[in-house]
C-alpha cells in the first residue's frame, strides 16, 4: 500500500507526512487522557457474567510449595479460587459434579505476581475476598525439625 501511494503522491507525499506527524502525537497524547475510568465493581457489570455471579466470594492466597518441587520459580505467585457451594456425587460414575461455571477457574486461570495485584483484580470484579496468609516457617524451625528426624534415626 506504501509503494501505491508514492506512486500517485510522488515526492509531494513526504511533505504530507512531515506535517501530518505533529497532528497524529498531539491525538495520541490527549487519547490517553479520554480513557473512561471504572469503579470497583463496574468491570463485572459490563463483562457479561451473570448477575447472580458478580457478588462471589472468592479466597485469594499463595499456594504452598509442591512435595517435589525444588526451586523457587513458582514461589510467590498468588491465585484466586473461587468459594463453590454446588457439588454432588454423580451417580453414574462416582466423580464429584458441579454447576458452578467458576468451580475450577482460580487453579489455572488466575494468577498474580502479588497480593496487591490479586486484591485489585477482584475488586475491579466487585467480588468479596478474604486472604489466606500463608505459613511462614522460620530457618530455626527448620532446623530444630532436622534436627528431630536427625537425632529420631540415629536411636
Amino acid at each position: 500500500m506504501a509503494a501505491s501511494l508514492q506512486r500517485i503522491c510522488g515526492g509531494g507525499c513526504r511533505t504530507i507526512r512531515l506535517t501530518l506527524s505533529p497532528l497524529s502525537r498531539q491525538f495520541s497524547s490527549s487519547a490517553s487522557d479520554a480513557l473512561v475510568e471504572t469503579k470497583p465493581g463496574e468491570i463485572g457489570m459490563v463483562s457479561g457474567i451473570p448477575h447472580e455471579q458478580l457478588r462471589r466470594r472468592v479466597v485469594i492466597y499463595s499456594p504452598a510449595r509442591t512435595a517435589t518441587q525444588q526451586g523457587s520459580g513458582k514461589l510467590g505467585k498468588w491465585k484466586i479460587n473461587f468459594v463453590s457451594t454446588q457439588k454432588w456425587e454423580n451417580p453414574l460414575m462416582g466423580w464429584t459434579s458441579t454447576g458452578d461455571p467458576y468451580a475450577n477457574v482460580g487453579d489455572s486461570a488466575l494468577s498474580f505476581e502479588s497480593e496487591a495485584a490479586a486484591k485489585d483484580f477482584a475488586a475491579r470484579h466487585g467480588w468479596d475476598y478474604v486472604v489466606k496468609v500463608p505459613n511462614s516457617t522460620s530457618e530455626a524451625e527448620v532446623v530444630r525439625r532436622q534436627l528431630q528426624v536427625q537425632g529420631l534415626a540415629r536411636s
